[in-house]
């Protein structure tokens, strides 16, 4: 392998990497080809697949974000795995911050997120909406009233997940005007911490209805009206812009768009 690099520089009269010692590590040139380095690559697996008449799914690197990892995407996953029987889905739990960057940088073939991104080599595509909700403990004065004014929010000790994860993203979307006014008492990276806090009466939670239906439904939480603030957003895919996509990408991107019809009951 080191000949064959030296020979690829020597051709081309360039340095794809930087010696340090015994280490290689990438030159801005080499930083700079490797998109399009990894989209040729993966290109010559498909084609070495098809010529060997092997299946095509292999091995799909699936990122997503908390509510999606926990709620959306394991059924998804097994049923792209039984129309796939030798195919293999590894998947990253992460925010949205570090899906893009692992994206960015061809660890995971495509990120499912709930947050904006501006990130010039990804493409975001939107996939399905979602929708945050306030809630408190059965206890908490909140439960009583019917609904939330803007006084109330500004009173609120709130729990919330951390900067870079989609969920805050939209927290503070909705909470606009208000944002730099509020009582941000705990920021938590687990959403079943922030849950547990909350029926620990430490304060008021916002994060993905998905993530609380179950304890809605059970009366353990209790979720607060809030008119006049927008809670809704948007789950995308998010791509890198050179990403070679092969069939079984393909075929679970069209998986995802057909849910939840694609999930098994209950």
């Amino acid at each position: 392998m080191s000949g064959a690099l030296g020979d690829l520089e020597q051709q081309f009269g360039i340095q794809l990497f930087d010696r340090i010692g015994k280490r290689l590590q990438l030159s801005a040139l080499g930083r700079s080809l490797r998109p399009e380095s990894v989209a040729l690559y993966e290109q010559a697996q498909h084609l070495e697949r098809a010529f060997s008449n092997q299946s095509d799914a292999g091995l799909l690197r699936v990122g997503a974000t908390l509510t999606i990892g926990n709620h959306v995407v394991v059924p998804l996953m097994a049923r792209f795995m039984r129309e796939h029987p030798g195919a293999r889905v590894q998947l990253e739990v992460a925010n949205t911050a570090e899906i893009a960057r692992r994206v960015n940088n061809f660890e995971i073939d495509v990120g499912l997120v709930e947050g904006e991104l501006q990130e010039p080599n990804l493409i975001l595509s939107p996939w399905c909406p979602d929708e945050l909700v306030v809630f408190c403990a059965p206890r908490h004065p909140f439960a009583r009233k019917g609904t939330l004014a803007d006084d109330d929010l500004l009173d609120a000790a709130w729990i919330v997940r951390e900067r870079g994860s989609g969920t805050r993203q939209a927290f503070e979307h909705a909470m606009f005007g208000l944002l730099s006014n509020l009582n941000i008492t705990l920021e938590l990276q687990q959403t079943e911490a922030i849950k547990s806090a909350v029926e620990a009466g430490l304060g008021v939670g916002c994060v993905s209805r998905l993530a609380v239906a179950d304890a809605l439904r059970h009366g353990t939480l209790v979720a607060c009206e809030v008119p006049g603030r927008d809670f809704r957003r948007q789950f995308s895919f998010v791509l890198h812009q050179n990403k070679f996509q092969s069939a079984a990408l393909q075929r679970w991107l069209e998986l995802c768009a057909s849910w939840p019809e694609s999930s098994p009951p209950g």
